[in-house]
């Protein structure tokens, strides 16, 4: 409807800025206590997986059209030609933040919470009921699917899955965070949940990828 496309857009503008005191869900009412045990394991496991001989982190805050499933293989494919790697020896990293986390959720969750509605994303000229993300575009071995199974590392941020969970609910009068919790559940297998995009893009860097913007 056109007040949850103007209120997601009005978080999206927030986001953009800052997620600052102007978010119409103050973040800090949705996110989780700060960790007094040292880092996430299991950030810190998927992190330790990028140990390929080359390494890129494709940072994808907005889904450009399938980009962020796309060129990791196209990278995979002409590091694979030009230096006789298989896909096995590199280690590439997706990054889902921000307005492109949709594409980390299989089909249920599309069509339960509107997802192609919420983040204006269509299939042919109606909003998406489905992930059109999922299987290839363009090129064989591309969409989440054929990159996970090729061993490419995907991570989605829980910052813009609390702040999204929580406008969704708000627009659809349900718990924020039993969305959240549903969404997570719905990820495909083998995609991690990261304590955000931006330390995950940041991270990765310090582990020696290169830099790819995506979205």
């Amino acid at each position: 409807t056109t007040p949850r496309r103007g209120f997601i857009g009005r978080l999206a503008a927030a986001m953009a800025l800052g997620v600052t005191g102007l978010t119409p869900l103050r973040l800090e009412a949705q996110s989780e206590a700060p960790r007094t045990t040292g880092a996430n394991p299991d950030f810190e496991a998927w992190l330790n997986k990028i140990t390929g001989r080359h390494k890129m982190v494709f940072d994808a805050p907005e889904p450009n059209s399938g980009m962020p499933v796309v060129w990791p293989r196209v990278w995979l494919n002409t590091n694979n030609e030009n230096y006789a790697t298989t896909d096995a020896q590199n280690s590439a990293v997706i990054v889902l933040r921000h307005g492109a986390i949709p594409i980390a959720m299989q089909d249920a969750m599309w069509a339960k919470y509107k997802l192609g509605e919420v983040f204006k994303l269509n299939d042919g000229t109606a909003p998406a009921t489905r992930n059109t993300f999922a299987k290839p575009i363009l090129l064989p071995g591309t969409g989440v699917e054929q990159l996970l199974v090729k061993g490419v590392l995907i991570g989605v941020c829980n910052v813009a899955l609390t702040v999204y969970s929580g406008a969704v609910a708000q627009n659809m009068n349900l718990d924020a965070a039993q969305i959240k919790q549903d969404w997570i559940a719905n990820l495909f297998p083998g995609i991690v949940v990261v304590p955000s995009g931006v330390l995950a893009v940041s991270r990765a860097q310090e582990k020696g990828c290169a830099y790819c913007f995506a979205g």
